[in-house]
């Protein structure tokens, strides 16, 4: 009887010619940020811009020939309806796809581009779970075969041949691997390849602020469901993980972190305008928690799965303004050294890395006045008033100036 394992090294075979061998890129912006080296794993590249391809294909691909003439069903939030219509299309099978109603338009257009004829899609309710909800009703009354983003283990297997390409691509090992969760599919899969072939690797699961399911439910110690989440990262907002899913993820991951939306949108709008780097919310969240780990991973191999990149313009100016109001807890710091130089461990272990994650510092010899200084880059714990950083300044005596990240002096 095959494992889990079997059947991803199976996926890898069938998928040979249709997912992309997506590329594993060095980053060489985040990786001075963080002292480390950091790799993306671009699923974005993939054709219908998501790693949602490998599932839906491979668990379509496997089916009978007389199932896949039944036709097929699915509910999505946009990726997964992408691969479906995908795979629907190449293998010759008609589809109805159920998509929320808030759908972004982007991810509307691209499905019915991807499935053709081969596809129809339906708007229903408020989120993925009234949509999944009224697909299951279609697939019972009508006799179509339903196919599940998340909780199913052939579509569990496709995603995890992601694993087996980054460990490809990556021999000489990896300290951390980011992974963005929602139902928690991608997750699952990675830990199967993970476990078998690199299990020294820590597996961090990231979710948004407003959708912790997966947190949720292991905190709960079974797989309970939100009575309510925020929708805004739509690729990962659903109010409970897979049963599967939950099952390998809660023994094989080294930790499940949540990340506010606002620094989800952070972390995009620096993808897009420093690397031009198009991602969708859901994508950036794994970039998003490397600040939490700033500590960890200084010295480490860390890789970063950028999950998709379906991202419709029309929302760049809220998530613009997000990202804004996410600069509030981000400071620029100018500290003047004279005197002090031999002082800095203490400036810098007592006062700094109390205060927050240093997201990039530089020392200066020797600044305009001839005296040395250090310019640091920090955003601020939630528990850190700019207030008590500032009082900590002055009790140690040398002069600063604060400023705000759009530049604007504060102190």
């Amino acid at each position: 009887m095959k494992t889990l394992f079997d059947k991803v090294q199976s996926a890898a075979e069938i998928l040979q010619g249709v997912a992309l061998h997506t590329p594993l890129c060095h980053h060489e912006r985040l990786s001075r940020t963080y002292d480390a080296q950091v790799w993306l794993k671009r699923e974005d590249l993939q054709p219908v811009r998501s790693y949602k391809l490998r599932g839906a294909y491979y668990k379509i691909a496997s089916l009978p020939p007389a199932e896949r003439t039944k036709g097929i069903v699915c509910a999505s939030a946009g990726n997964h309806a992408q691969g479906v219509a995908f795979a629907c299309n190449r293998l010759g099978a008609r589809a109805r796809i159920v998509m929320p109603l808030g759908t972004p338009a982007q991810k509307i257009r691209q499905t019915r581009f991807w499935g053709g004829h081969a596809i129809e899609v339906l708007l229903w309710g408020d989120t993925f779970d009234d949509a999944y909800e009224k697909a299951l009703s279609i697939a019972k009354a009508e006799e179509m075969h339903f196919i599940h983003p998340f909780d199913d283990e052939m579509v569990i297997a496709g995603q995890g041949t992601a694993g087996l390409e980054i460990l490809g691509d990556r021999k000489a090992g990896i300290d951390y691997l980011f992974v963005p969760i929602g139902g928690g599919g991608l997750a699952a899969g990675l830990c199967t390849v993970f476990e078998r072939l690199s299990p020294q690797t820590r597996i961090i699961g990231v979710e948004p602020a407003g959708a912790a399911s997966m947190r949720y439910a292991l905190a709960q110690g079974t797989n309970a469901a939100l009575a309510e989440i925020d929708r805004f990262v739509d690729g990962a907002a659903v109010k409970k993980v897979g049963a599967l899913p939950y099952t390998i993820c809660r023994s094989l991951l080294a930790g499940v972190v949540t990340i506010p939306e606002d620094i989800v949108c952070r972390s995009l709008i620096g993808l897009h305008e420093e690397d031009a780097i198009m991602a969708e919310p859901a994508g950036a969240l794994s970039v998003a928690a490397l600040g939490l780990y700033a500590d960890a991973i200084q010295g480490k191999n860390v890789v970063c799965l950028l999950s998709g990149g379906n991202n419709d313009n029309s929302r760049m100016e809220e998530i613009r303004a997000r990202s804004l109001s996410a600069e509030k807890d981000r400071l620029q710091l100018s500290v003047s050294l004279a005197g002090f130089e031999n002082e800095l461990p203490e400036l810098w272990n007592g006062i700094l890395r109390e205060a927050g994650h240093i997201l990039y510092c530089k020392y200066n010899r020797k600044d305009a006045s001839g005296d040395a200084s250090v310019w640091v880059d920090i955003e601020l714990h939630a528990q850190t008033s700019l207030t008590v950083l500032a009082d900590k300044l002055l009790r140690y005596g040398a002069s600063y100036r604060l400023f705000r990240h759009d530049n604007r002096m504060i102190g």
